[in-house]
C-alpha cells in the first residue's frame, strides 16, 4: 500500500454517521490495519480492524458488517479459508487483498465467494473506489418491470426483486455477483445470457472469472453441477436458467 500523503495521515479522523457503512478490515500487518483504519474514516467508513481469522471471528459475533477487506496471507488461517467459512454465515461482500499475482490465486479466491481482489502495494483511492462500487452493486436491484416476477425451478423459487432464492422455507445463501446473475437469468427464462451481462462490466467481467462464478452457483442448486439440470451452458452464447413452466 502507498503510504498516505502527509496531510491526510495528520488530519483528524471525522466521526463517522451512524448509519454509514461499516467495514471490517482483517490483516495481520498492524501499520497496514492502522492506516486503512484511519483513512477509510477520513472517507465516512465506520472501520473495524481485526489482525487474524479467529479474531475476525470475534468481532463478527453480533455486528453485520457491509463489506470485509481481507489479507490472502494471515498466519494460521489464510484468507482463503477464512472466506470459504464467511460464505456460510454471511453473503457480506469480501475485497481480498494479495501480493500475489497468480492466476489461480484469483480463481481459487473467486471459488471462495470473494467479490473482488486489489493487489499490493496499492493507492488508497483505487481501494476506495473499489469499496464503493462494491457496495453500490451490493444495494437491492429491482428487475425492471415485467412479465416475470418468480421463477420456479424443481424445488427452488427465486424472487427476482428482492433477489431471494428459497428450497421450500429454506433461504439460501448468495453473494451479491450470484444474486444478480439469477436476477439476469431469470428475466428471460430459457434464453442465453451473455457472459459479458452476466459480468456486469465490473471486476468478475471476463469470462473465466464468470464461469468461476456460474460453477459456485450450480453447486447450490444442480443435484449433479457437472451435468446440469438447470443453470445450463449456451454454447457461445453464455448461460440459460431453465425453468419450471
Amino acid at each position: 500500500m502507498t503510504a498516505l500523503p502527509p496531510a491526510a495521515q495528520a488530519a483528524p479522523r471525522p466521526a463517522p454517521a451512524d448509519d454509514a457503512a461499516h467495514v471490517l478490515v482483517v490483516d495481520d500487518d498492524r501499520r497496514i490495519r492502522d492506516l486503512l483504519s484511519r483513512y477509510l474514516a477520513q472517507q465516512g467508513y465506520r472501520v473495524t480492524t481485526a489482525g487474524d481469522a479467529r479474531e475476525a471471528r470475534g468481532k463478527l459475533k453480533g455486528v453485520e458488517f457491509d463489506i470485509l477487506i481481507l489479507d490472502v496471507m494471515m498466519p494460521g488461517e489464510s484468507g482463503f479459508d477464512f472466506a470459504t467459512w464467511l460464505r456460510t454465515e454471511s453473503d457480506a461482500p469480501i475485497l481480498m487483498l494479495t501480493a500475489r499475482a497468480d492466476p489461480a490465486d484469483r480463481v481459487r479466491g473467486l471459488e471462495a465467494g470473494v467479490d473482488d481482489y486489489l493487489a499490493k502495494p496499492f493507492e488508497p483511492k483505487e481501494l476506495s473506489l473499489r469499496i464503493a462500487s462494491i457496495l453500490r452493486r451490493a444495494q437491492p436491484r429491482a428487475v425492471p418491470p415485467g412479465p416475470v416476477d418468480v421463477v420456479r425451478f424443481g424445488p427452488f423459487v427465486f424472487q427476482c426483486e428482492r433477489g431471494e432464492l428459497r428450497r421450500g422455507e429454506e433461504v439460501l445463501r448468495l453473494t451479491e455477483r450470484e444474486r444478480v446473475m439469477l436476477q439476469l437469468l431469470a428475466r428471460t427464462p430459457g434464453e442465453p445470457v451473455s457472459r459479458e451481462a452476466l459480468g456486469g462490466g465490473g471486476p468478475a467481467s471476463n469470462e473465466r472469472t464468470v464461469d468461476v462464478q456460474i460453477n459456485r452457483l450450480r453447486r447450490k442448486i444442480e443435484d449433479d453441477p457437472a451435468n446440469p439440470h438447470y443453470l445450463q451452458t449456451a454454447r457461445g452464447a453464455g448461460y440459460r436458467l431453465l425453468v419450471d413452466r
